[in-house]
């Protein structure tokens, strides 16, 4: 038995259960809480991370649903193919697990699954089994156990109030023992889970389930869809309606909504125009199916007369004269229809997917009319043609909800998306380039069935868009499709607007299974009943990617969630996957691989990828270049527009594109401008200069203690005082090595090196003067500042640095978590000079403040000289396996000075760790806390080079102050 691990494990219990001052814990091995705290720390990731990370795993558990056993299909399969099995013991207790959650369960190939029998191994009747406990066995020779009150169910392991507890044993332990000889027990007695059982206990739950199951459970199950005959506003909508009426207060007649599809904006509509009472009202959009459905909700809403309330279109003229109108764009375009109108026929108009007024037939309308008041209403106002809907409504946006938070404010259908590789033949990945006859091939329409199989839907029948690249391949795949049992019809722009509407009917009716289409239900189409939505096509756009998620985000009777199942090929847009499911808008990488490390959950939606699908998307991150002058200036455009005038830095920082970007790509906030063909500000060159310095150095928000300074002497000098109380104010550590940090920074002493960008290129002269405990700005800096450009942008630049650090801990000089450079590490730990980062490489000792700063790249590049070429990892979350430099000894002075003080148990130096998976990740490191070196791990190594010598390298164990969160650790070690 590894002695090392006995000796882990011993002193994690004698902490966690004796004396946690006096022994140390190791993180993975600590008894712990789990409970769903946050989106980020809750039941479903800590299962998640177990399953990921052993070598078999054993669930004893009640209640299994179908939305709790979803969200680790793709971790199964992960499993699957690394061998790695599973055992699942449930129940019929209460007849509470639906019938499909054992398909779903029978279809999981390396999970064997048996049901509680009892002592007379039966389940034809409803036993009391109620455990509630997961286990797990770990090749480095552990195990652990999560036993406590979560079912798998969504709501019990991602947002109830639950408490469980974690613990870990050797397999020797009483605990083990004990668990293992009950769950043993149980298993043997359990009844095979077949499909001849299944078949037997659906009738049995048809006949037993609607007296059996409680109403406590059927909420725990679920929270169902509510059909309501009283229609009141949600969270949202009286939101917005209070927003509107304020705006109308104001004197403004325009107004423009930007909410997520399937957010109730055809309420929210009907609600505003109830309030408003018009005269007349006039609903324009661009299909009268649209114009159908939203008549009947402003009916539902408003009530009075039907007769007041018709149809204008080219097959339905009725509505000509009815109070309230709804028209389609086709018809009420035409010159001679809208001759039949007065301007001012009608005193509110709702223009319904606003970001088409773009278009001639859409102004044409716009123009014409001078109603009391317009209302806008789109999802997707960006965009890329350089039309400016904001303008249109005058800038005035009454209300603005995005998908991400509709899904937090639970008033979306939760979707569950499934990330996963597309079909690989012989090496060849599907891609850009691929041909038809391997898209529809036998081999890959084979695999896409599997999955959707696998992956699966909510309800009882199967609603599904598949969506294509090409129309052939729509087309064939929908024969193909038919072929296998599910019966499917492709649509295309050919098909009529009618065809469109009948096939759709059948989709609602269940006559079909799939429509395969190209795009053509990419907006302005409602089908709430979609609950599997299947994505055969490279992501081109964002935009486009949400709009075809959203298909299916509509709530509906008896659906509890949407499948999303994303066949991910070998695409060169793949980066844009992260992007459009988080709405992040920074065009950072940083952001964009933690959105794929991370999986993050939204509400009770929740994202995940197949290791073979992640690779796929890092890739295409790191060889994507998020920062083209036109992505940028699309994005640009986008704030431009929204805000009607040349955006500052600050504006683009608050949700768009990233400090950090302008920082490392033009390094002042004019030369970004001068780039977007924008002549706004006239700057010096030395102004150019400053504003580099505060933009590179001070804005990337990592310390707040220069901008605070540089903001307050905006106002006039400051005495010490003033100064450590405004510190203290803002929450920030303040001690005398920081204070004189800041002079070496600010007076530009601290760049005073060779490197680049350094103490010249900055201008070279001191931004402050720091004498006779005032603080005030140098005499040449306070003559630039009379500049009025340069004021705007170097106060620009202070204040995009004060958002920026909303992001970090002020009370700590490094927030765990986040992402520094060398370079700045150098500054927050208050070196006197910068240190090139060769001169650091993976760590370096300071011993002017007794710090020592460690940089680890935990999969080097296999091209990295020998010379640094170190096989760092982790043994634990709590525990770092390092080496020394090359040629170093245990008696050596550096390896003394690292380790000296620890047999006294007072190491000497304060340690800090910062990590990165690999050098495609950048420059940018994983701060993951202090650390110290384990008493007694020094050991003498010897690392052999190229030329067959040997050079000395010494290996340490460095224990983390705090283990590293299990999403993390996972990223990081995973290979």
């Amino acid at each position: 038995m590894n002695s090392q691990l006995v000796d882990n494990i011993s002193n994690t219990v004698l902490n966690n259960f004796v004396d946690s001052d006096k022994y140390s814990a190791v993180g993975g091995l600590s008894a712990s809480l789990v409970a769903n705290e946050s989106k980020n720390t809750n039941v479903y990731r800590v299962l998640k991370n177990e399953l990921q990370t052993c070598s078999e795993f054993t669930f004893a558990v009640a209640f299994i649903t179908d939305s709790g056993l979803s969200p680790f299909l793709s971790v199964f399969q992960d499993l699957a193919k690394k061998g790695v099995k599973g055992r699942i013991l449930t129940s019929t207790y209460l007849w509470f697990n639906q019938p499909k959650t054992f398909e779903k369960l029978a279809n999981i190939p390396n999970v064997e699954v048996r049901i509680y029998a009892g002592k007379d191994k039966t389940t034809a009747e409803a036993l009391p089994f109620h455990a509630k406990g997961y286990m797990f066995s770990h090749d480095s020779g552990y195990n652990s156990a999560i036993i406590g009150s979560s079912n798998l169910t969504n709501n019990a392991i991602i947002k109830n109030y639950e408490w469980n507890l974690r613990v870990t044993s050797l397999d020797n332990a009483e605990i083990t023992k004990n668990i293992s000889e009950q769950i043993e027990a149980e298993w043997d007695r359990g009844v095979e889970l077949t499909e001849t059982w299944i078949e037997e206990y659906t009738e049995l739950y048809k006949q037993n389930h609607p007296k059996m199951v409680s109403t406590a459970e059927i909420a725990e199950r679920m929270e169902t869809y509510q059909d309501s005959n009283q229609i009141v506003p949600n969270k949202m909508q009286k939101a917005a309606l209070d927003q509107l009426a304020e705006l109308r207060q104001s004197g403004k007649q325009k107004g423009l909504i930007i909410s997520a599809t399937g957010t109730g904006k055809t309420y929210l509509g009907a609600f505003d125009v109830r309030s408003f009472s018009p005269k007349r009202f006039l609903f324009v959009a661009h299909r009268e199916q649209i114009l159908q459905k939203s008549l009947e909700s402003f009916y539902k809403v408003i009530g009075g007369n039907r007769a007041d309330y018709g149809i204008y279109s080219g097959n339905n003229r009725a509505g000509l004269d009815k109070k309230y109108v709804f028209a389609t764009v086709q018809t009420l375009s035409k010159p001679e229809n809208l001759a039949l109108f007065s301007k001012d026929a009608f005193d509110y108009i709702l223009f319904d997917e606003a970001h088409h007024l773009g278009a001639s037939m859409h102004q044409r309308i716009f123009e014409y009319f001078t109603p009391k008041f317009c209302l806008g209403m789109t999802a997707t106002p960006e965009r890329t043609d350089n039309f400016n809907v904001y303008k249109l409504f005058n800038y005035d946006i009454a209300y603005e909800i995005r998908l991400q938070d509709a899904l937090e404010e639970n008033m979306l259908c939760p979707f569950y998306y499934y990330g996963v590789e597309d079909y690989e033949l012989d090496g060849e990945v599907i891609d850009d380039t691929t041909d038809l006859k391997r898209l529809v091939s036998k081999e890959r329409v084979d695999y896409i069935v599997k999955q959707t199989k696998y992956y699966g839907y909510s309800g009882d029948k199967l609603h599904g868009l598949i969506f294509c690249s090409r129309k052939e391949e729509a087309k064939e795949l929908a024969v193909l499709m038919s072929q296998k049992g599910y019966k499917s019809v492709a649509l295309t722009g050919e098909d009529s607007i009618t065809r469109r509407d009948e096939v759709v009917t059948q989709l609602e009716n269940g006559e079909i299974d799939y429509i395969v289409t190209v795009d053509i239900f990419n907006e302005g189409i409602d089908i709430p009943c979609v609950n599997q939505v299947v994505m055969l096509r490279n992501t081109e756009s964002s935009i486009v990617f949400v709009q075809q998620l959203g298909r299916g985000l509509r709530k509906f009777k008896d659906k509890e969630y949407v499948t999303i199942i994303d066949f991910i090929g070998n695409y060169k847009n793949n980066y844009l996957i992260p992007i459009a499911l988080t709405g992040d808008k920074s065009h950072s990488k940083d952001s964009a691989r933690d959105a794929i490390d991370l999986e993050p959950i939204y509400g009770t939606s929740v994202i995940n990828f197949t290791k073979v699908a992640k690779e796929r998307i890092y890739k295409s991150i790191s060889q994507s270049n998020l920062t083209l002058k036109k992505k940028l200036h699309d994005e640009y455009m986008n704030v431009k527009n929204k805000l009607g005038r040349v955006p500052l830095m600050c504006d683009l920082q608050r949700d768009s594109i990233d400090q950090s970007v302008i920082a490392s790509k033009y390094k002042q906030y004019n030369a970004f401008l001068l780039a977007m063909d924008e002549e706004e500000f006239v700057l010096t060159n030395f102004q150019e200069q400053l504003l580099s310095f505060v933009t590179v150095e001070l804005s990337n928000g990592l310390r707040k203690h220069e901008l605070l300074l540089l903001n307050a002497l905006l106002n006039g000098e400051l005495t010490d005082e003033q100064y450590v109380q405004i510190l203290k104010e803002a929450g920030c550590y303040v001690n005398e090595a920081v204070l004189e940090s800041v002079d070496r920074v600010l007076s530009l002493a601290f760049f005073d090196d060779k490197s680049k960008p350094n103490k010249v290129s900055y201008g070279d002269t001191e931004i402050i003067q720091h004498d006779d405990g005032l603080y005030r700005f140098n005499e040449r800096i306070k003559a630039e500042l009379k500049s009025n450009d340069f004021k705007a942008l170097f106060e620009d630049a202070i204040r995009t640095g004060l958002l920026k650090a909303e992001q970090y801990d002020p009370s700590k000089q490094f927030t765990i978590g986040s992402r520094y450079e060398r370079k700045d590490v150098c500054r927050l730990l208050n070196f006197k000079k910068r240190i090139p980062g060769q001169n650091i490489g993976g760590y370096f000792i300071d011993k002017d403040h007794d710090t020592c700063p460690i940089f680890i790249t935990y999969h080097k590049s296999e091209n990295i000289s020998e010379t640094i070429q170190y096989g760092d990892y982790f043994k634990n979350p709590s525990v770092m396996h390092m080496y020394s430099k090359n040629k170093r000894r245990i008696e050596g002075a550096e390896i003394q000075s690292l380790y000296r003080g620890v047999d006294e148990g007072k190491p000497a130096l304060a340690m800090d760790m910062f990590v990165k998976k690999s050098d495609d990740e950048g420059t940018a490191f994983i701060y993951l806390g202090s650390c110290e070196i384990i008493k007694g791990s020094l050991k003498q190594e010897f690392s052999k080079r190229k030329d067959g010598k040997e050079d000395p390298i010494v290996s340490m164990d460095l224990r983390l102050a705090n283990p590293v969160d299990a999403d993390r650790y996972y990223m990081l070690t995973e290979k």
